[in-house]
């Protein structure tokens, strides 16, 4: 050591001396802190390490920053890490001696992070930095640094990760972490050539509680279900909030006869007794779906998805059930065809191979032709062509719906922009109405195209428009106020009342094609189709008839005062756009 002093001496001397002290790294500045208090302020002792002797010379403050009353526990590497918790990753022993690092002349840092027991029953987490010297063979054999009390951080720092892992109100794992879980214990099936089981257990009815009391007491009700389905687990078994209303859980090493043992026992348990809340006794029923893995389901995707499955067909059949997956061949080509379905969709939007079919609607009166409905088609790479009823109910089931309507609008937008005698209309499913996207698109083309908005008709169906008569009441007045005019699709199949129908405000009736096919059949659908038009006559509204195949048909319908046809009398759907010079291609239907 320097100056002929001896460690332990010059270590105190670094701690102590204040103003001047080379080591402070205050040198020459006036009113420098005195540093062994700046190191009890901040809870740090500095210390060396002599690795060869295992001797370690602390500062004077250490006692008081470890809190041990016996410095002669500290006074060596050994004896240091007797303090430490059972269980600590890495001690400073293996950060220095597994480091691999090489001392170049400056030494090689280490950090780490520990809890030690100075007192039983008492935890001190610390973080531990310095640097390590080699000696002549390269290896390390001293080492110097300091030990900082990091107690509240590391509480912290714990708190953030339990609640990265685990659901905020019932404590139990949340989802990411259930997933996790449920990973690692189908691995261990499969690599052991066992089973396990993972259950989806439903609340019932929890957003009638959420209604009826709020949402807090909903949130007491979820949480007392957790506490009942803990009480009853098995230690190997896990549980975890999958959603909502829904917790998940695995049990391992479980048959079938396991899985319906466990999941009776996890209904009785939530029904078994009245659940106390803050504003009063609720009672709750519980349904349930389990799935068997590997044996139905070799990856974590199966298995959830089955579990839902058995979920939702325990829901259909009895409320408060429990129901196995049993393997379905048509739902499994069903959740295939979704799939290839979903593929093909997304395909078509990113490669623009959705195109519009124009179907004339001609006047009653004249047979002139009015406006044109655009109807969307798919083409495949092969340069076939699907209509919407290979597309629109796949894309509903899926979610892809509000993606072709978006498109679609953009299309006609288009071709009104391009087409300046074109009027035309284009249906808006129940996702578009209040979808932020699709009117973000229709109002920035108004603004640039007023004149072209003028001759766009939106025409949503009679069962979307009675669904929520104020939102679609909304729709209605948004769109005409930016020029557009407001159909409604398969007029007759929902029943709307006059009011509703009043209040709605729109222009147009379009009168569902079911009953207009059999008018000459049926003595009630001419009934109903000539009550449908004095209706819309009535409130001044434009009435079109959808399906008019012949015409005789047609010819009846111009005499009760219908405005507009539309069907196989008016014309092939066709993709040729209206006005364009050269020969339409038809496209075999009428019906779009």
């Amino acid at each position: 050591m320097s100056n002929g002093e001896v460690p332990q001496a010059r270590l105190d001397r670094v701690v102590t001396q204040g103003a001047g002290d080379r080591a402070t790294g205050l040198e020459g500045c006036e009113g420098s802190p005195d540093a062994l208090s700046v190191l009890r302020s901040i809870g740090e002792a500095l210390y060396e390490w002599d690795i060869a002797t295992d001797t370690l010379r602390w500062g004077p403050n250490a006692p008081e920053v470890l809190q041990v009353t016996d410095p002669a526990a500290i006074a060596s590497g050994r004896r240091f890490a007797r303090l430490a918790i059972p269980g600590n990753l890495m001690g400073r022993f293996d950060a220095v001696t597994a480091s691999g690092g090489r001392d170049e002349g400056r030494g090689v840092p280490y950090q780490i992070e520990y809890g030690l027991s100075p007192v039983p029953g008492t935890t001190l987490w610390v973080e531990d930095s310095g640097r390590w010297f080699a000696g002549p063979d390269g290896l390390p054999a001293r080492a110097h640094g300091a030990v900082r009390v990091i107690t509240e951080r590391h509480a912290r720092e714990s708190r953030l990760q339990h609640l990265a892992r685990h659901d905020g109100l019932t404590g139990e794992m949340n989802r990411r972490a259930l997933i996790d879980a449920l990973q690692a214990t189908l691995d261990e099936a499969l690599r052991y050539r066992s089973s396990c089981a993972f259950l989806i257990v439903s609340i019932d009815d929890l957003g009638r509680i959420n209604d009826s009391y709020g949402f807090d007491i909903g949130d007491e009700a979820v949480a007392a279900v957790g506490r009942r389905l803990r009480a009853k687990m098995r230690s190997v078994d896990s549980l975890g909030r999958f959603s909502g209303n829904k917790f998940g859980v695995i049990l391992k090493s479980a048959s079938l006869d396991d899985m319906a043992v466990a999941a009776d026992r996890l209904l009785a348990t939530i029904r078994e007794d009245v659940i106390r809340t803050s504003v009063g006794s609720l009672v709750l029923t519980g349904t349930i779906g389990g799935v068997i893995a590997p044996r139905h389901g070799g990856t974590v995707h199966d298995v959830i998805a089955r579990a839902q499955d058995a979920l939702e067909t325990a829901k259909r059949r009895r409320r408060g059930s429990f129901e196995p997956y049993r393997p379905s061949p048509e739902r499994e080509e069903l959740r295939k065809s979704n799939a290839r379905a979903s593929d093909e969709i997304i395909a078509a939007l990113n490669e623009r191979r959705i195109v519009l079919a124009y179907e004339p609607v001609m006047q009653a009166s004249t047979r002139q032709t009015a406006f044109y409905e655009c109807l969307i088609r798919i083409t495949q790479p092969d340069g076939a062509l699907v209509g919407a009823a290979g597309i629109i109910p796949a894309a509903e089931r899926l979610g892809l719906v509000r993606l072709l309507d978006q498109r679609m609008l953009e299309l006609v937008l288009a071709e009104l922009a391009a087409t300046p005698d074109l009027e035309a209309s284009v249906n808006v499913s129940p996702a578009s109405i209040v979808d932020p996207d699709w009117w973000g698109c229709l109002e920035a083309h108004a603004r640039l195209r007023a004149e072209a908005a003028s001759r766009l008709i939106l025409e949503i169906t009679e069962t979307t428009a009675i669904q929520n008569v104020e939102e679609t009441q909304g729709f209605v007045s948004r769109a005409k106020a930016l020029g557009c005019r407001i159909a409604i699709d398969d007029f007759g199949a929902g029943y709307t009342s006059f009011r509703n129908l009043r209040r709605l405000g729109v222009d147009m009736i379009k009168i569902d094609g079911a009953f207009v096919q059999n008018m000459f059949r049926s003595h009630e659908d001419r009934i109903f189709v000539r009550t449908m038009i004095e209706l819309g006559r009535g409130l001044g509204l434009a009435t079109v008839a959808e399906w008019v195949q012949d015409e005789k048909t047609a010819a009846l319908l111009a005499d009760l005062g219908c405005d507009f046809l539309q069907g196989r009398l008016a014309g092939c759907v066709s993709l040729q756009r209206p006005g364009h010079a050269g020969t339409a291609d038809s496209v075999a239907g009428a019906v779009g």
